[in-house]
């Protein structure tokens, strides 16, 4: 292969890797950073910078407000620097805090009441979650959603299911007392649930039935040869039965369509981190940059709705990564807040110093861990 053909192998490599990539996770910074600079705009707090990327700055222009709004060099996250920080991560500059007038500390962020400062700071986990609930109700408003009747048309030997005596043209239209309208909500229910006994509520040809069926976690690999693990009981819906459609969305019926989908993404990542902690999950799901690019260039071929999708499912991801309570995240600085609003002052300096490096050797164990992983999917 010439030097031409190498050059148009790394270019078309660059469009289908990078930039999907490079437009999901800078949507999903875009958002963070904008929850927090409106809110600390609106608590009046002055605003150095807004920063969409780490490193060099690539473009950039100032406000009337004197707010750097910049693009840098390094896409991988960005930041908004307050008055009074000593860093992009919100680290307060105790000696700059010092040589402040009374105006000046007026509109910093570390003199502004606890209140602010906490309401600032969530704000930008917040933003990521109101992404997530638009984007799942843009498209399911755009492109309907696809449902099928919660009706049992095969039973995997071996399954749970098989265990709990589920059997054919069974209908399912409860789980532990909440309806079940779509065979997807009964996928949805269980999926967070391994080892965890669930009470179904039968149909079986108009006669009332009750079984409790035990979902066991099970590996699957999604269509682009992706493994992934998920609860499972072992029951498949075929078209003829469950008669698959799709149903056309109003914007209120989108809007709360956006929410549970919302909500369900959250309740299955706390479920995996908490999975972790107890050792029922497998760290090795922990992806990194290096993942998601792959991911993102792999969903980039089925449209821009899918594409759109994974952005809310990333930006869901991020937002609980952020409310962790750990220094350097913004879960982190609440747990700071709340400890000063407790005392009625804030932590020593000595403390939030320790915090912060405590925080940063453990933001920075995690990034090492998470990019491991990636390499070692690559083989």
């Amino acid at each position: 292969m010439g030097l031409e053909g190498w050059w148009s192998t790394i270019w078309d490599t660059a469009l289908i890797r990078v930039v999907p990539f490079l437009f999901v996770l800078t949507v999903i910074v875009f958002f963070h950073e904008l929850g927090h600079y409106l809110v600390g705009r609106w608590s009046g707090i002055r605003i150095l910078a807004f920063s969409v990327g780490f490193g060099p700055e690539l473009i950039g222009f100032n406000d009337r407000h004197g707010t750097r709004w910049k693009l840098c060099a390094i896409p991988l996250g960005g930041y908004v620097k307050f008055f009074g920080d000593e860093n992009a991560a919100s680290v307060p500059d105790h000696a700059a805090l010092g040589r402040m007038s009374v105006e000046e500390r007026g509109g910093a962020f570390h003199t502004a009441s606890v209140g602010r400062r906490a309401a600032t700071v969530a704000a930008g986990p917040v933003a990521n979650f109101i992404l997530a609930v638009a984007i799942f109700a843009l498209t399911a408003f755009s492109t309907g959603i696809v449902v099928g009747d919660p009706v049992v048309s095969e039973v995997r030997p071996g399954s749970p299911a098989q265990a709990a005596g589920l059997q054919p043209g069974d209908r399912i239209v409860r789980a532990d007392g909440e309806a079940i309208e779509y065979f997807g909500d009964l996928q949805r229910y269980v999926s967070t649930r391994a080892g965890v006994p669930v009470q179904l509520g039968i149909d079986r040809g108009g006669q009332a039935v009750t079984l409790t069926v035990t979902p066991q976690e099970q590996a699957q690999t999604d269509g682009f040869g992706n493994e992934f693990k998920t609860a499972v009981i072992g029951v498949v819906a075929n078209a003829e039965q469950s008669g698959f459609r799709t149903r056309e969305l109003g914007p209120v019926e989108a809007l709360r369509y956006g929410v549970s989908q919302t909500w369900f993404v959250t309740e299955q990542t706390v479920s995996f981190i908490g999975g972790i902690f107890k050792g029922s999950q497998s760290s090795d799901q922990i992806g990194g940059p290096i993942r998601i690019a792959q991911v993102s260039s792999q969903v980039a071929t089925l449209g821009i709705a899918p594409l759109l999708n994974l952005a809310a499912l990333l930006s869901v991801s991020i937002g609980l990564l952020n409310l962790l309570p750990i220094p350097m995240l913004d879960g982190g600085h609440l747990m700071f807040y709340a400890a000063e609003a407790v005392r009625g002052r804030p932590l020593s300096e000595r403390v939030q110093e320790f915090g912060f490096r405590i925080g940063l050797a453990l933001v920075l164990m995690l990034m090492v861990f998470a990019f491991w992983n990636d390499l070692s999917s690559l083989g």
